[in-house]
C-alpha cells in the first residue's frame, strides 16, 4: 500500500500566489505562440506595411508637391519625382497671401456648419415624427424620404437655382445653407430613423406616465442616448457640405465668395498646371 504525502501545503500561500506550487500565469493571447516570426513577417507585418504605404503615400505626394520648384514640377525627366533637394514655400506664401483662399477656407466651414445643423435639426424633428408618432403611413413616408436621397443633385440645380434668382440669394452663401439641406436632410432622416427604433419606447411612456410632454422626452430622453448617431449624421453632412462642388459652382460666381472645391478649380488651376499634367501624360502643349 502506497503512502501518501505527509507534507502539509500551506493553504494561505497559495491563495495568495506566493506559493510554489501556484502555476506561472500565461500572458499569451490564442495560440501566437504556435506563430513563427517569418510567418507573423508575412501574414501580419507585410500587409499592414502594404496598407499603410498606400494610404499615406498621397499624402506624401501632396506635401512633396507642395515645396517642389516650378522647373521640377514641369521637368519629371530631368529631376526626381519622388524627392527634391531645393525645396521652397513659394507655393505656399502664394496660396495664403495672395489668392483669396483664406475667404474660401472660411465660407466652406461657414457654410458647411449652418447647413450641416440646419440639416441635424429638421432630420432629428422628421425621424422622431416618423418613428414614434403613429399615423397612417408613416412607414411609406419614411421610404419617400430616402428615395429623395436618390435623385441626382444635377437634376436638382436646376429648378433650385430659379428659387435662388428670385429670391436674391445668388452669389452669397445664404444660397448654399439654404439649399445643401435638400440633400442632407433625406439620408440624415433615414439615419437617424434607424438609431431612434433602436432607443425602447418604454423609456418614454415611463416619462408620458409621469406627465412629461413629447418636447421634453425629445430633448431631454431621446437625444442624450442618440448622440452616436447624431454624431454620425453630423459627419456625414459636414463632409458633404465640405466637397460638394455642382450647387457651389452653379450659385457663387465672385471670387470671394466662393468654397474651396470650386475656387481651387477655377482660380488656382492656370496654366502651369495644365503644362504640368499635359507632360505627365506625354502630351506636347498645344500653342494658340
Amino acid at each position: 500500500m502506497t503512502d501518501l504525502p505527509t507534507s502539509r501545503i500551506d493553504l494561505k500561500a497559495v491563495l495568495s500566489g506566493s506559493s510554489p506550487t501556484v502555476a506561472m500565469d500565461d500572458h499569451s493571447e490564442g495560440m501566437s505562440y504556435l506563430q513563427s516570426v517569418p510567418r507573423r513577417l508575412v501574414t501580419l507585418y507585410l500587409p499592414l506595411a502594404i496598407i499603410v504605404f498606400v494610404l499615406l503615400f498621397p499624402f506624401y505626394w501632396m506635401g512633396l508637391t507642395a515645396i517642389k520648384p516650378d522647373d521640377q514640377l514641369l521637368d519629371l525627366d530631368k529631376f526626381n519625382p519622388f524627392w527634391t533637394w531645393n525645396p521652397t514655400f513659394k507655393h505656399i506664401h502664394k496660396l495664403l497671401f495672395e489668392s483669396y483662399y483664406p475667404h474660401w477656407l472660411w465660407n466652406t466651414m461657414y457654410v458647411a456648419v449652418c447647413a450641416t445643423v440646419l440639416s441635424i435639426i429638421a432630420s432629428v424633428l422628421a425621424a422622431y415624427a416618423i418613428v414614434r408618432l403613429r399615423y397612417k403611413g408613416a412607414n411609406l413616408v419614411g421610404g419617400l424620404i430616402f428615395l429623395a436621397y436618390l435623385v441626382p443633385p444635377s437634376i436638382l440645380f436646376i429648378p433650385l437655382a430659379t428659387v435662388v434668382f428670385q429670391y436674391g440669394l445668388f452669389d452669397s452663401p445664404m444660397a448654399l445653407i439654404l439649399t445643401y439641406p435638400t440633400i442632407l436632410i433625406p439620408f440624415s432622416t433615414w439615419l437617424l430613423m434607424g438609431y431612434f427604433k433602436t432607443i425602447p419606447f418604454e423609456l418614454e411612456e415611463c416619462a408620458l406616465i409621469d406627465g412629461a410632454s413629447r418636447w421634453q422626452i425629445l430633448i431631454k430622453i431621446v437625444l442624450p442616448l442618440a448622440i452616436p448617431g447624431l454624431i454620425s449624421a453630423f459627419i456625414f453632412c459636414f463632409t458633404l457640405c465640405w466637397n460638394e462642388f455642382i450647387y457651389a459652382l452653379t450659385f457663387i460666381s465672385s471670387s470671394e465668395n466662393k468654397t474651396i472645391p470650386v475656387g481651387a478649380i477655377t482660380a488656382l488651376c492656370g496654366g502651369p498646371f495644365f503644362i504640368y499634367m499635359l507632360r505627365r501624360e506625354g502630351r506636347r502643349p498645344l500653342s494658340l
